[in-house]
Formats: structure tokens, C-alpha cells, sequence
């Protein structure tokens, strides 16, 4: 049994991307950030649809249509794919937990 709030230490320097559950349809992983933003003038453009709750922490998500989300605990949304976003915020103290499902999600999917 694993706990999804229980933390490496010490935490990395780098975001840690850790797989749950994989195979060839659906990724559900853990993400931790630290302070970790996207780097400027670079735009997330995934080809899978992308189910993303924070479970710790603060972060802010930019869209390429300029808007901004700011995320708290419990929050989650649905990016779709090649809907190009960026991470401009995440907190370091506490750090943020993600839990992200990766796939080609139900068009009825609530976001």
C-alpha cells in the first residue's frame, strides 16, 4: 500500500512525474512540484486529454488564449488535447501534489 501524500525525502530539486496506473490507453500518475513553472515562451501541447486535480498546495495554469486559473487543494480540470497551457505558479511550501489521468477521455467528462 502506498499513500499518495507521503513525500521523498529529501524532496528533489526537479518535478517528479510518478506513475500509478499504466498501460497503452490511460496514464494515471502523481506529479510533485516545488516551485517548478513551464519555461518561458514554451506551451504544453499534449496529444492525449488530460484530467489534473491538485491535492496540495497552490499553482496558477495559463491557456493560450491568455487566460489564467488560479488552482487550491481540491480543485481539478480537464485539458484537452493539443489545448496548448502552460504552468506559470506552483507552490513550494507546501509543495503540490497532482494527481493526473492522461488518456482519451469521455467527451462527457465534466471539466
Amino acid at each position: 500500500m502506498k499513500n499518495i501524500y507521503t513525500l521523498p525525502e529529501p524532496l528533489p530539486n526537479s518535478e517528479q512525474f510518478e506513475p500509478i496506473i499504466q498501460n497503452q490507453s490511460l496514464l494515471i500518475e502523481r506529479i510533485i512540484s516545488t516551485g517548478q513553472t513551464t519555461p518561458e515562451g514554451e506551451w504544453y501541447n499534449q496529444e492525449q486529454d488530460e484530467w489534473v486535480m491538485l491535492l496540495q498546495g497552490e499553482a496558477t495554469l495559463s491557456d493560450s488564449d491568455g487566460s489564467q486559473i488560479q488552482l487550491k487543494p481540491g480543485d481539478y480540470l480537464l485539458i484537452r488535447a493539443h489545448q496548448k497551457h502552460r504552468v506559470e505558479y506552483t507552490s513550494t511550501n507546501p509543495p503540490c501534489i497532482w494527481l493526473a489521468i492522461h488518456g482519451n477521455l469521455n467527451e462527457n467528462l465534466q471539466s
